[in-house]
């Protein structure tokens, strides 16, 4: 069958076109019948435009056919484009001034019945559902507006950074594995039998030796890969805006980033950016948000609040004060929890962020204490934590967590994110979008009683890092947070194979270790290596946030489910035994 090929598409039709004959391809997105003459929004990507089937119009054999079409049918359709009876225009819909008198109709494809409506309905099928059928999910309005913002988005990015003359450069996919802070996915090869490949967590390796091959300015939309635990942001394969520069400092860095969000802002929400992007240290949003990616579009601090508690009776609170822990609290403004809100409060910070409590003081009219640990606290604790609380009324309500520095803040930074959703704080019309810099350089590993990059083994450290004990050292790390979320994150790298191991003697990495695994890149650094530093951008990250949702999965043509695999593929999945032969691999049963 020839296929009657649409001369216009659904959603572009138009007043010039108006007693014109045009052919129109499609789903059927609706279906009604009213006297004989049946009526078919017809959808695609562009839109819908309505069809007409008059039985008195077109032959007995096309109208038969419409009379079996369903939804999701996949049709052509010839006719007429006439203007609808004005008491019958669709205000809503683009095209809802016309309608097409059908004369001619095929039928492409058919449809079973769906395993779920494609409509505003979908939203309340199960995710899972929703994932094994994605080729189905993916042809409602929304989700094809994801898709179509995020190739906006790179196409925005590809000629921005175009004009600035980089170099789009891929790197390659089968790799070697290196410490980069999540486990590798690694590819067994089978001409080197008992070797494998690794998937990169990054091309951060190859994008350095490409400025030692004088590339100067690189970027590429490149797709990456860690086995780790999965949340609403994260998945085991993403893309990141990749970009390394030669001879630049932080400035420069800032400003191509700046550059990027600046354009993106533009075409997405026809607005212009404040630049240069305010700049804030890590222990500034640490002290005052608990996060090193705060959402400032609502104003909800930190305060330290521990020399509140120097006298205090309460035995597991002075113990944790005692062994140098501090106290920090929430101000909740206007708000007074009911009693079964505070346990729901403490349940989440106790049970589900491992804290080991939640106190909670609101206050009487007569300004006394009103907590579960009332008893403990001074008749005037309103005017003394006032001096810590400058804007405290006795219509606010405290949320105060106890422990060491670190664990405390983030607590409470985390409380504070749901605390603001909950209570519907957050200014959605607001984009707040600012530098975190001077990051701490290692941070300690308890648990294997050693220091790990608070980065990356390659970032440089600041001036006067040699003088100084591990737990001190600043990096020259920065990250671009935007509302709440890290937008991109880099750091200007080492460039001296002699600073290089000194970093890694700290990390514990012996020079034998370091040329096995970065050999290459220790041996570039003798060979004329320039100074550079670079970024990247998580794209699904920026896209999330551009199209309005809160799930990195609806921004992903196939994404993976919550556990990391494919329902609708079916991976992971099992493999025949020759293939394992062939690579030399037997499978161990877990015992």
């Amino acid at each position: 069958m020839k296929l009657m090929k649409r001369t216009i598409e659904c959603g572009r039709v138009k007043e010039d076109l108006v007693g014109k004959q045009i052919c129109v391809n499609g789903w059927v997105n609706r279906r009604r019948d009213h006297g004989g003459i049946t009526f078919i929004d017809l959808r695609d990507r562009s839109g819908i435009v309505q069809l007409v089937i008059n039985p008195e119009q077109i032959n007995q054999n096309d109208n038969d056919k419409a009379h079996e079409l369903r939804l999701e049918y996949v049709v052509a359709a010839q006719g007429v484009l006439q203007n609808r009876d004005p008491k019958l225009v669709n205000p809503k819909m683009p095209t809802g001034k016309y309608e097409l008198v059908v004369t001619k109709l095929e039928i492409l494809g058919r449809s079973k019945p769906l395993p779920f409506q494609l409509d505003e309905n979908a939203e309340k099928v199960s995710e899972d559902l929703r994932l094994k059928y994605r080729y189905l999910d993916l042809r409602r309005e929304k989700m094809q507006n994801f898709l179509k913002i995020r190739h906006d988005a790179l196409f925005v990015i590809r000629d921005y950074l175009n004009s600035q003359e980089f170099y789009e450069i891929e790197t390659p996919i089968l790799s070697k594995s290196t410490p980069e802070g999540a486990r590798d996915y690694l590819v067994p090869s089978r001409q080197q039998a008992g070797n494998f490949y690794a998937l990169p967590q990054s091309p951060q390796i190859y994008k350095q030796l490409l400025m030692s091959s004088g590339i100067e300015k690189y970027f590429q939309i490149a797709r990456c890969f860690r086995d780790e635990d999965l949340r609403a942001d994260r998945q085991p394969e993403f893309t990141q805006l990749d970009i390394e520069m030669s001879f630049v400092d932080e400035d420069d860095i800032f400003s191509i980033a700046e550059g990027v969000v600046s354009k993106i802002w533009g075409k997405f929400y026809n607005a212009k950016l404040t630049l240069p992007l305010k700049r804030y240290s890590y222990d500034h949003v640490f002290s005052l948000y608990g996060s090193d990616k705060p959402d400032l579009r609502y104003d909800m601090k930190v305060h330290e609040i521990t020399k509140l508690f120097e006298s205090t009776g309460l035995t597991f609170l002075k113990s944790i004060l005692e062994d140098g822990g501090k106290a920090g609290a929430l101000c909740i403004k206007n708000k007074k929890f009911s009693r079964s809100e505070l346990d729901k409060w403490t349940d989440k910070v106790t049970k589900e962020y491992g804290a080991k409590g939640l106190i909670y003081v609101s206050f009487n009219e007569d300004k006394s204490p009103k907590s579960s640990i009332s008893k403990f606290l001074a008749p005037d604790f309103f005017d003394q934590a006032k001096a810590f609380i400058p804007d405290l009324t006795i219509s606010d309500t405290l949320f105060i967590v106890a422990d060491k520095y670190e664990n405390a803040w983030s607590l409470l930074g985390k409380l504070r994110v749901e605390l603001a959703q909950a209570l519907n704080l957050i200014d959605t019309s607001k984009h707040e979008i600012f530098w975190v810099t001077d990051f701490p350089m290692f941070e300690w590993n308890e648990d294997e009683k050693r220091w790990d990059s608070k980065h990356h083994p390659f970032t440089a450290p600041q001036e006067g890092w040699e003088d100084q004990e591990p737990g001190q050292m600043l990096s020259r790390a920065y990250d671009l947070v935007g509302n709440g979320c890290e937008l991109a994150g880099g750091s200007i790298r080492i460039h001296d194979s002699v600073m290089q191991q000194k970093v890694f003697d700290l990390l514990g990495i012996t020079p034998e270790q370091a040329q096995r695994k970065f050999g290459h890149l220790l041996e570039a650094q003798n060979f004329g290596y320039p100074p550079e530093g670079g970024m990247a951008f998580g794209i699904e990250r920026l896209i999330m946030l551009l199209a309005g949702t809160d799930s990195i999965r609806d921004v992903i043509a196939f994404p993976k489910s919550q556990r990391g695999n494919c329902l609708m593929m079916n991976t992971p999945s099992e493999v025949d035994q020759d293939q394992l032969k062939e690579l030399g691999l037997k499978i161990k049963t877990k015992s």
